[in-house]
């Protein structure tokens, strides 16, 4: 199954303008654009009229200089199946998403991910292709990040149960608050602690899972606001599984709007959004904050067939050449298999990573 180009990338002009990407994204930024001259500014100014520009993320611009130059966004971030290590330890990405009306976690405007999911006529053999695309992914434990401790889960999660007795076990995932995905997911809970209390509250007999976000574990990102008291609203707090062996032992997974409801969706468990992720409003979530505009019911393999084959861009980590879902998990997993053999330098390192970070922060870089 080859993949010539994506189908984000049809249609766009020979040259793109590329506004303020910080130095180690700029070879990324080439493979994924790979047919495009790439012209680099760090001034929307010097963008001439009638231009194509890519920005990172949810980047806002002065309406007027957009609309009078007549200038088309692209929006990038990075994709859903995305590296075997976190995007601030700097690990290459195998997924970007490219998007030309908004971007996937912003929920106050239509992206190209909602327009895939609210008009594609999906084709029997599409939704083949998704079913057994999703199949492989739970069945290896795939997730966007792919890290922490694997392979001695199953004693830890079976205690977990044990623990839980016969109570249900929810699982709440932490996010970055300063993410963009809560400024603008988010229009009411937008604090990890705020979203620990309303599940406690409401399921007041379950077995409350806290899981914080990857991140902040490794001290690349501040923690949120009074997370140091999690423990008062959870019954455990875990750091040091995979999400995906962890998804296999808990009953719902409460999020704001955290990725991992979509992949906790992927292996058929509830999921509860209290603000509005990409994969809220059709019929496969238990919302709180509906979107009105997000009209039409899908299947799951719909909602993977949009999210994971149509909407994002893959290249190989290996040949620099576009690739399909499917080869991107090959790579995933080969990538997971050596993962243990990497040089120690990355974790020799990590402490200047965390001194510079608040740094990076402060001006802005992701």
């Amino acid at each position: 199954m080859n993949q010539k180009k994506p189908l984000s990338l049809n249609n766009l002009p020979t040259i793109v303008y590329v506004l303020d990407f910080i130095f180690w994204k700029k070879p990324i930024i080439r493979s994924f654009l790979q047919d495009h001259e790439l012209r680099y500014v760090n001034n929307i100014n010097l963008v001439p009229e009638n231009a194509t520009l890519a920005v990172w993320g949810n980047r806002k611009f002065d309406n007027n200089v957009i609309e009078n130059k007549k200038i088309s966004l692209l929006r990038v971030e990075d994709g859903f199946l995305r590296s075997v290590g976190l995007g601030v330890d700097l690990i290459r990405p195998v997924s970007w998403v490219i998007d030309s009306r908004g971007i996937y976690y912003d929920a106050t405007c239509i992206s190209d991910l909602e327009r895939y999911l609210q008009t594609t006529d999906f084709t029997p053999p599409l939704l083949e292709r998704a079913n057994k695309l999703r199949e492989r992914i739970v069945e290896n434990e795939l997730t966007k990040y792919n890290v922490g401790t694997r392979g001695a889960g199953d004693n830890a999660l079976s205690e977990l149960r044990a623990k839980a007795k016969d109570r249900r076990i929810l699982l709440v995932p932490g996010q970055v608050e300063t993410d963009a995905s809560i400024a603008y997911g988010a229009p009411e809970i937008r604090h990890n602690m705020t979203l620990l209390q309303a599940v406690r509250e409401k399921h007041a007999d379950a077995y409350i899972v806290y899981k914080p976000h990857p991140d902040v574990v490794a001290g690349l990102r501040v923690k949120g606001e009074h997370e140091n008291h999690a423990q008062n609203w959870c019954d455990e707090i875990v750091t040091d599984r995979t999400m995906g062996e962890l998804l296999k032992e808990v009953d719902e997974i409460h999020v704001l709007t955290s990725l991992t409801g979509f992949e906790a969706l992927l292996r058929g468990k509830k999921v509860t959004c209290y603000g509005q992720p990409f994969y809220a409003g059709w019929g496969l979530t238990t919302d709180v904050v509906p979107i009105s505009r997000r009209t039409r019911c899908l299947s799951l393999d719909e909602l993977v067939a949009a999210t994971l084959i149509l909407y994002p861009a893959y290249v190989s980590r290996t040949t620099d050449c576009y690739i399909t879902a499917e080869q991107a998990v090959d790579e995933l997993l080969e990538w997971r298999s050596i993962a243990a053999e990497l040089p120690r330098w990355r974790k020799a390192i990590r402490p200047l990573r965390r001194m510079i970070r608040p740094l990076l922060n402060a001006i802005g870089i992701r």
